[in-house]
C-alpha cells in the first residue's frame, strides 16, 4: 500500500510540475488549475501513508482493538483537500470568465496533456485496483480521483484544439466544470467516509453468508440481531442472537458457540466477538399455539418487521419475545401499542417485549 501511495505521489508531482509550467507559458487557466489538481493529488497521496502507518500500529492497553480507523480520518482529510482544490479552482475560473484572456498553446504544450490524460488513466486504474485489493479506502478514493484528473484533463486538450483550430477560447469554461468535478468528487469521498465512521447497515450478503452458517448447525433454529462494529479495514467484529432448544446445557451450548465462531472467522475473516441466546420452548404443546397466535399478532402491523426470540412459562404465567421494528414509527410508540394487545389477549401474563433495531438483513 505505501509502495502504491509513492508511485502516486512521484507521478503526481512531475504531471504538475510540467502542467504548472505550461499552463504559465501558455497562461492558461484549464492547465494551471490541472497542475494544481495534480499537486492536491500528491499530498493526499502523502497523508494516506501516513494514515497506514498510523492504523498499522499493533494494539495496546490504551486502544486494545487497534487504530484501523485512522486511516478513516486520513481519507476524510484527502476527501477536505479535493473539496478545497475544486473550490479554489472554481473561484479562479469565475475569474478568467469575467476577465478572459488568451491563451498561447504550442504542440509540445498538447503532446504533454495528451500524455498526462494516458499517465493518469494508468495510474487511476493501478492505485484503485490496489485499494480494493486491500481493501483501503483511501487508496480506493485516490485511484476514482485520478480517474476524474484523467476525463478533466483530456477536457483541457480538447479545448486546446478548439482554440487552435477555431481561435474560441474554452479553457476558463473548461476550468470551471474542471472545478465542479474536483468539488463533486470531494462531496463524495467525504460522504462515503462518513458512512464508515458513523457505522452503516450490515452488508446483505455478509449478513446472509453469517446467518446461514449459524443455521446451518441442526441445534440453531434462528440467528437475529446480527450487527457487525468495523474497526478498520478488514478488522470486523459482529454480536448475534441464536436460537436454541430450552434442553441444552451449558457446556452444549458453550461447545457449539465455539464452533460457530471459528467457522465464521475462518469463512468470513469477521470476528464474533458476543453471542446471546434465545431459548424456545420443546415439550409444549400449548406454548407453540401461543407462539403461533402472538406471532400472527405482531405480524399484522406493518412496521413489525420481525418476531423471535419467544419463550413462554406457563406454570409462571410469563411470556417474553423481541420484535424488530422498522424506522417507519418510534420504538416507544410500537411497544405501547404490541403490550395493550397482549395484555387485552393474554391479560393473567407478565410479558416482556423488547424492540430491537432493523441493523441487517
Amino acid at each position: 500500500m505505501v509502495k502504491t501511495s509513492i508511485i502516486g505521489i512521484l507521478t503526481n508531482v512531475l504531471l504538475a510540475a510540467f502542467k504548472a509550467v505550461i499552463g504559465l507559458m501558455s497562461n492558461s487557466i484549464a492547465v494551471t488549475l490541472d497542475a494544481v489538481n495534480n499537486l492536491s493529488d500528491a499530498l493526499s497521496s502523502i497523508i494516506t501513508i501516513v494514515g497506514t502507518k498510523l492504523a498499522g500500529k499493533l494494539p495496546d492497553k490504551e486502544h486494545p482493538l487497534g487504530y484501523g480507523r485512522i486511516e478513516y480520518l486520513s481519507a476524510l482529510i484527502v476527501a477536505g483537500i479535493v473539496l478545497y482544490a475544486g473550490i479554489t479552482s472554481a473561484v479562479e475560473s469565475v475569474k478568467k470568465i469575467i476577465t478572459p484572456e488568451e491563451p498561447d498553446y504550442s504542440m509540445v504544450a498538447l503532446v504533454i496533456i495528451a500524455s498526462a490524460v494516458i499517465v493518469k488513466i494508468i495510474l487511476g486504474k493501478y492505485v484503485k485496483a490496489q485499494g480494493e485489493k486491500v481493501n483501503s479506502g483511501s487508496l480506493v478514493a485516490s485511484g476514482a480521483d485520478a480517474m476524474f484528473d484523467a476525463v478533466l484533463s483530456f477536457l483541457v486538450l480538447v479545448s486546446a484544439i478548439i482554440f487552435l483550430a477555431t481561435g474560441i477560447s474554452l479553457e476558463a469554461y473548461v476550468g470551471a466544470l474542471i472545478s465542479v468535478f474536483i468539488i463533486k468528487s470531494g462531496i463524495d469521498m467525504i460522504r462515503d467516509t462518513l458512512d464508515e465512521i458513523l457505522g452503516k447497515r450490515t452488508d446483505k450478503a455478509i449478513s446472509k453468508q453469517i446467518k446461514e452458517i449459524l443455521t446451518s448447525e441442526p441445534e440453531v433454529r434462528g440467528a437475529y440481531d446480527l450487527i457487525l462494529y468495523n474497526y478498520g479495514p478488514n478488522k470486523d467484529l459482529a454480536s448475534v442472537h441464536i436460537e436454541l432448544p430450552d434442553t441444552m446445557s451449558v457446556k452444549d451450548v458453550d461447545k457449539l458457540t465455539r464452533k460457530v465462531e471459528a467457522k465464521i472467522y475462518e469463512q468470513t475473516g469477521i470476528i464474533l466477538a458476543g453471542m446471546g441466546v434465545y431459548s424456545y420452548n420443546t415439550e409444549d404443546s400449548e406454548a407453540a399455539r401461543m407462539q403461533n397466535e402472538v406471532r400472527e399478532k405482531v405480524l399484522a402491523h406493518d412496521w413489525a418487521l420481525q418476531f423471535h426470540g419467544f419463550y413462554v412459562d406457563i406454570a409462571a404465567k410469563e411470556m417474553r419475545f423481541d420484535v424488530v421494528i422498522s424506522f417507519d414509527i418510534k420504538p416507544q410508540e410500537g411497544l405501547q401499542i404490541l403490550y395493550e394487545e397482549m395484555k387485552k389477549a393474554y391479560p393473567e401474563y407478565t410479558v416482556h417485549i423488547i424492540s430491537d433495531v432493523d441493523i441487517s438483513d
